[in-house]
């Protein structure tokens, strides 16, 4: 015998008729993998792992938080959309996303953390509240030209 197949053809019929009847509907099973599908791709889970713990991030800071273009990180948020894990929101010139219910339950399946889940390291603030974000009086970070740590400089958008 193999760890993949038995040496016998043997059916317990009520028992495997019990579980077939429990089974999703093929349609439904198609579903519910494409919606695991959309957090296959290594991206998309980190994106969906920023907003768990970021509650709602614009496309611009999602983009930095998981060190990749908008342009990458709108068409993945597309696909998690189309999923059902992900709503996002015009907000003036914004776009405002976070995850639906269901996003945040299967991350939780996934084991990846939520947002109270990781408290803050020492000497680092808390996420703010979305009404608190720096959007809210105009202004965006921008990355610091020769890479040293330190506070994100503030540009004011045009």
């Amino acid at each position: 015998m193999t760890a993949e197949g038995c040496d016998l053809l043997c059916l317990d019929v009520p028992r495997a008729e019990a579980v077939r009847g429990a089974l999703p509907e093929v349609d439904r099973s198609q579903t519910m993998a494409s919606t695991a599908k959309a957090l296959a791709d290594p991206v998309r889970l980190r994106m969906a792992a920023a907003l768990a713990l970021g509650t709602e991030l614009c496309v611009c800071d999602l983009a930095w938080v998981v060190g990749a273009a908008p342009n990458l990180v709108s068409h993945h948020l597309r696909i998690l959309r189309r999923a059902g894990l992900v709503t996002a929101r015009r907000h003036g010139k914004l776009v405002m996303c976070r995850l639906t219910t269901h996003g945040s339950t299967l991350l939780e399946v996934l084991g990846v953390a939520a947002g109270g889940d990781i408290p803050p390291q020492p000497g680092q603030p808390e996420l703010p509240a979305a009404s608190d974000r720096h959007h809210a009086g105009g202004t965006v970070p921008t990355a610091l030209a020769d890479g040293a740590s330190g506070p994100l400089a503030v540009a004011q958008r045009g």
